[in-house]
């Protein structure tokens, strides 16, 4: 290590779990590939020999492929308090640098508080590049031990009957993460901390913060495992957005925020009301074409038919919507069927 260099980062997370068994997460190797790469990428390859003068070597992969690979030399192993190692990509492009982690874990009431600090780097820019990556690879460690699994990180904050909230929830449970939901409206404190216009849901995984619904299913597709929520294929991963961005710019302000909220606010001016209802046979006429296929980007359902469900689910308990909807026999079959996956029962406001 270069011991000329002085800058340094410094991450700390409370888990749920005894010291014994987050030294272990450290220094073994079913728990080293648990956690020690950024989500979104796993570790296919790993030698450890964990004793002082000892070390690893891991590679990450990341799902297009790219691969990167570290080394690391121990200096000081103290079970279940302290870990001291070195630090270093290997490779062509990488930093050829050295640099120093050192690891302790402080019991406290209910778990254990770990306090990593990465020093060494030759400028900032190099240690804010790891920030994120250890912040990611962090949470993931606290998902691994945790009881709670990913909800201990993971966390929605939002209203449920909100048509966004619930299309960010229906993404969340087709991917099979837990997470806590945080019930709060648009515009609280708890809302504008995260979102400058103080619109629902926001999100959170420990550190990254997110909004704008789109946004948040987009970094939960491609950090965590599961099933994927677009299409495969270029042209269909095109086709969803094409949706997507349809939905979000013409289709919600008339349905939901001319239609649908006028009857549920009771508002006075009808005149709102009725002229989105004599908008509303068009539009949907558009989203019949589009489900030509099984679903709006292929075969199976994906984020276009996530966003348009939970407002197609508002627009069939009111009269003037209804009576368009019956007009639209393929939206419809799309609809029942997603009306049948567990995404959308477990979700139902």
């Amino acid at each position: 290590m270069n011991r000329t260099a002085t800058f340094e980062l410094t991450l700390t997370r409370f888990i749920r779990a005894p010291r014994e068994k987050v030294f272990d997460a450290f220094v073994t190797e079913a728990g080293m590939k648990g956690w020690m790469c950024p989500r979104g990428m796993t570790i296919p390859e790993m030698k450890l020999d964990a004793r002082v003068g000892g070390g690893f070597r891991l590679t990450m992969r990341a799902r297009d492929g790219d691969q990167f690979t570290a080394q690391a030399h121990y200096r000081e192993i103290a079970r279940p308090e302290r870990l001291v190692y070195t630090w270093q990509w290997v490779g062509e492009g990488m930093p050829n640098v050295e640099t120093l982690i050192t690891v302790t874990l402080a019991a406290r009431e209910g778990g254990t508080e770990v306090r990593m600090t990465h020093s060494g780097f030759p400028d900032a820019g190099l240690r804010d590049s790891h920030q994120e990556g250890w912040g990611s690879s962090l949470n993931r460690l606290t998902d691994m031990l945790d009881p709670e699994g990913t909800a201990a990180s993971v966390s929605l904050q939002g209203d449920a009957r909100s048509t966004y909230t619930r299309t960010a929830r229906i993404g969340l449970a087709e991917k099979g993460i837990k997470y806590r939901m945080r019930q709060c409206g648009p515009h609280t404190p708890e809302i504008l901390e995260v979102h400058p216009w103080g619109r629902i849901p926001v999100f959170c995984d420990g550190d990254v913060r997110l909004f704008e619904t789109s946004a948040i299913l987009r970094y939960v597709d491609e950090a965590f495992p599961g099933p994927t929520l677009l299409p495969q294929n270029i042209r269909d991963r095109a086709i969803a957005e094409q949706w997507v961005s349809a939905i979000n710019s013409y289709f919600y302000d008339c349905a939901v925020r001319r239609y649908v909220l006028q009857y549920v606010f009771k508002k006075e001016d009808r005149s709102v009301l009725e002229a989105a209802a004599k908008e509303l046979p068009a539009m949907l006429g558009h989203f019949e074409q589009g489900y030509a296929r099984p679903f709006l980007a292929g075969q199976n359902p994906t984020l276009p038919d996530f966003f348009l469900a939970p407002i197609v689910g508002y627009l069939e308990m009111f009269p003037e919507s209804k009576a368009a909807l019956a007009g639209c026999p393929k939206l419809m079959r799309a609809h029942a069927a997603m009306k049948e996956r567990a995404s959308w029962t477990d979700t139902q406001p």
